[in-house]
């Protein structure tokens, strides 16, 4: 199969110099779906493990009567005390501008701003809180204190990223469905261009799987020409998106990383679109012969 000996000038044929190029783009456009599948996947994961288990409790800026600090302290304490909370400690002031500087840049005019007070809340695994509840209470103690459920927002994050990663599941097998069509029709004109060789190389003896090998080996060699040409494209795009989204200084692109597994994935999608061109080129010959003949 892997050799380009053959009895039928198949490489001569007009659509062999466009099929490369077409499997090219198909596999340059699955590559980028796939990323963008894999990317979310593990942005998502990473995203719950951070938030999983963790309330934030933001009470309203400092006075200055300094009663901030007491208030505070108060409310930690009753966090503290609270069934299910693990442990809750204030975030400093510079891990609160730390946060923010992404967004805001200058650091002097993050200083000047009247930021909230935030406690960030750890939650036992079991924990069952309500956070409606919780925010009531915690009202008691400091009026205006807000506590945010991280489970809410993540839940619906979720939800939207299930949905992208459907979406872009659904491109792979559109894509799948064009290659093999594109190559059942590249398969059938070359069966027709040829047909009368083909019928002599059955009166000589030769069985349909010999032609079928023929069509196989073009369609292989075609298959990982294109795969090559289209990992060439889709790799210095993929590289141009991570380095840009690495360059960000947090926010949620800076999560949506790939793993050595994911570029090899990547990698073998050349490989499986050259395997199914070969798949579809056997069978293709297969079945057209048998009518035909």
């Amino acid at each position: 199969m892997f050799s380009r000996r053959t009895d039928l000038a198949l490489d001569r044929d007009p659509l062999s110099r466009f099929l490369p190029w077409l499997i090219a783009f198909m596999v340059f456009l699955a590559i980028l779906a796939l990323a963008g599948a894999l990317a979310l996947h593990h942005g998502i994961d990473r995203w719950s493990r951070g938030m999983e288990g963790t309330l934030t409790v933001q009470l309203p800026p400092a006075s200055d009567s300094g009663t901030g600090r007491r208030d505070v302290d108060a409310v930690v304490e009753r966090l503290r005390s609270t069934p299910g909370v693990t442990n809750a400690e204030e975030i400093p002031a510079s891990g609160i501008a730390a946060l923010l500087e992404p967004w805001l840049g200058d650091p002097d005019l993050i200083g000047a701003l009247p930021l909230p007070r935030l406690i960030d809340v750890r939650l036992a695994d079991d924990a069952a809180i309500d956070a409606d509840a919780l925010a009531t209470d915690l009202r008691g103690v400091v009026p205006g204190a807000v506590v945010d459920d991280h489970r809410v927002w993540l839940d619906r994050l979720v939800r939207l990223v299930r949905t992208l990663e459907g979406l872009a599941s659904a491109v792979l097998v559109l894509i799948g469905l064009a290659t093999i069509g594109t190559v059942v029709f590249a398969t059938r004109s070359g069966l027709a261009i040829h047909r009368e060789a083909i019928e002599v190389l059955h009166l000589i003896g030769a069985q349909d799987s010999y032609v079928a090998r023929q069509f196989a080996g073009r369609a292989l060699r075609m298959g990982l020409r294109g795969g090559i040409i289209g990992l060439a494209l889709a790799a210095p795009t993929l590289w141009a998106i991570v380095h840009l989204a690495s360059r960000l200084k947090g926010g949620p692109l800076t999560e949506m990383t790939l793993d050595v597994g994911s570029w090899v994935l990547l990698g073998a999608v050349s490989l499986v679109v050259a395997a199914i061109a070969t798949v579809t080129a056997r069978i293709t010959v297969i079945r057209a012969l048998a009518r035909m003949l």
